[in-house]
């Protein structure tokens, strides 16, 4: 069921958990899984999920600011951070991750960069939580919930410095 914005601050650590059982649950069998975070929420969960499912070794990060489609009306975010892909893409089971799944355009980019380092055999996305609001046709493998925001609004996920998470509605999102 949906959560609303007048609902109590969403439990980011029950919702990991949660999130971890089902990816767990599916990429078993997988072939060469490995698992790439989109910076800065999906690399945070990505992080956690390597640890967890024993994949730190496949863990890879992908900062998307140059494969946006928007990225000549917005300009290069200030927080651009590299890319990184320590192992082979070609064969892999890639489980990319991100916090919050909304319109698809940054997924989408993120695919079109996976790309460039090879042909996966299979791509499969899991997010925190999906809010709708897709502007392109893609969907969640894996999703821990999904939430309904007014268009202003916003999801924020946070990690603290023991590695916990937190996530709060942003009411003034512009």
């Amino acid at each position: 069921m949906p959560t609303t914005s007048n609902s109590p601050q969403l439990d980011a650590e029950a919702l990991y958990a949660r999130l971890l059982q089902l990816v767990k649950t599916g990429l078993a069998g997988a072939t060469d899984p490995a698992i790439v975070g989109i910076y800065s929420g999906g690399a945070w969960l990505a992080e956690r999920l390597a640890a967890d499912l024993g994949l730190s070794a496949r863990l890879g990060f992908v900062d998307v600011s140059f494969y946006r489609d928007d990225y000549a009306k917005k300009g290069l975010h200030v927080g651009v951070k590299s890319t990184q892909i320590p192992f082979d893409v070609d064969g892999a089971t890639i489980l990319l991750v991100d916090d919050v799944l909304y319109t698809g355009r940054t997924t989408r980019a993120a695919i079109n960069e996976l790309f460039d380092y090879g042909r996966p055999a299979r791509v499969m996305l899991a997010a925190l939580a999906d809010r709708g609001g897709r502007q392109l046709p893609v969907a969640a493998d894996f999703v821990a919930t999904s939430v309904t925001l007014e268009a202003q609004q916003a999801l924020v996920l946070q990690r603290a410095a023991d590695g916990q998470f937190t996530l709060t509605i942003d009411d003034d999102h512009a």
